[in-house]
Parts: structure tokens; sequence; C-alpha cells
């Protein structure tokens, strides 16, 4: 931020001496370590107010869902980078969350953007199939629905939306989504993962511009894991070796 007396960017985050640290106004020391979760801790440091339960609880749940998904671009891109450079564990962590987008990782933010907008739209069943619109018109998918494994009910959606309560504006507006896609369609599309764990941060209070973000924090914590087994049982030179032989030489 900047002082409107004098120009001089500020920040409100951080902010240490010879003696103290202080993060939003609290003693690290005395105040922070020991009573947050790493969970409070950034709802703390990144919206800049005291985190409740209920927001810990559900950033937790999306970070545990979105973690971990198997061997996928990323995940390669990480055991192979550290296959290739097995002093750099930041260089391949990077490398898999440089592959962290909107085909793999999940199209979360996008579905919190279109959230927030029908979350304010005067009449959100209209702005849904404003946004169903839209989205034909372009010849674009809506983010947050199908699936190409889940092509039914995707199995971590209904756990995750039981966490919101009924009267929640993020849960009303993503089912509003669901049945004006449904509607045009002719046939059921329902949502996926990324649409509930939109939902659940938007309940959180976490803004849609961030919401990519959260995703790579957790992302970072399972390339570790997987890093971790790459040093133990490498895996690296199996994928490398299957790439050129699914992708032979050709002229």
């Amino acid at each position: 931020m900047t002082d409107s007396n004098n120009h001089q960017p500020t920040t409100r985050i951080c902010g240490c001496d010879a003696d103290t640290i202080t993060l939003r106004g609290k003693d690290l020391v005395d105040e922070v370590i020991g009573s947050y979760s790493l969970t409070g801790a950034f709802l703390l440091q990144a919206l800049g107010s005291e985190p409740t339960a209920k927001q810990c609880e559900l950033l937790d749940a999306v970070m545990v869902t979105i973690m971990e998904h198997g061997l996928m671009p990323s995940v390669i891109a990480t055991r192979l980078t550290l296959a290739g450079a097995p002093e750099s564990l930041q260089g391949a962590v990077a490398a898999g969350l440089l592959g962290v987008g909107d085909r793999y990782g999940g199209t979360a933010g996008k579905c919190g953007e279109l959230g927030e907008r029908l979350v304010g739209a005067k009449e959100m069943s209209q702005e849904a199939a404003a946004i169903v619109a839209e989205h034909r018109a372009r010849r674009e998918p809506l983010p947050g629905f199908g699936h190409p494994i889940h092509s039914g009910r995707d199995p971590r959606v209904d756990k995750l939306l039981a966490m919101l309560p009924e009267n929640s504006p993020a849960l009303h507006a993503m089912k509003a989504l669901e049945l004006a896609l449904s509607e045009v369609l002719g046939k059921p599309l329902v949502m996926n993962v990324s649409a509930a764990l939109a939902a659940l941060m938007m309940e959180a209070q976490v803004p849609a511009n961030i919401m990519r973000g959260v995703v790579l924090i957790a992302r970072t914590a399972g390339l570790v894991g997987h890093a971790l087994e790459e040093m133990q049982q490498p895996a690296g030179d199996a994928l490398w070796h299957a790439a050129q032989a699914a992708v032979p030489y050709s002229e």
C-alpha cells in the first residue's frame, strides 16, 4: 500500500527489528507460533484478519483435496527434473508448479470468478443462464463442469459441498450454474471438484484472484512428497524411457 501523506510504499503484512517479528500486528514468537496452524497463519497473513475455525476447516479441506492426484504432468515434471538435477530440490518443485494451470491443476480460480459474479448479481438464475450462453457463444467449456475420468458425479464433490451451510451464497451460485448448463444441454452435467473447491474458498472469504495460489500451496506439498519418493525409489529414468518409447522419432 502507499501512505497518502508522503506516497511512501508500506506493507501491513510483516515487519521486524532486532528483537521482534510482527505478522499482521501480532508478535510472531509470542502470539503466532504454536497458536496457529499453517492454514490459519496463511489466512491471517493473506487476508489480514483473524481467521475463524470454519475458514480454517474449509481451506484445510480444499488443500487436502487438491494436494495429490497421481502421476499427472506436474508430478512427472518434478520427478524428471530431480532425476536430471538431483541437487536441485527447489528446481524440481518449481518445474512441477509451472505446469499447474487451466488444464492440469484445476480451474477453481475461474470458477471463483464466476461465483463472485453470480453472488453479486441481482437475479442469480438469470445471470447463470447468461454465463452459460456467453461460454457457448465463444465455444468455450464452462469451467468446473464435466470431468474426463469421473463421467458421473465426481466422488469428491458431495463430500466437499456437505461442509457448506445450506444458505451459502457460494453453494447457491454453483448450483445455479449447474442447473443453467443442464437445462441448455437437455441433460445433467454436474459440477466437478474445481467448482466445489471454489465454493469452499468463497465461503472461506478467499478472493478468486488468489484461489490458484491456494492450489499452488497444496500442490507444493504434494510435489515435495513425490520428490522424496523419487530420491528413495527413483522412477525418473523409467518415465523418461517410457516417453521415448511412446513417442518414437519419425521423419
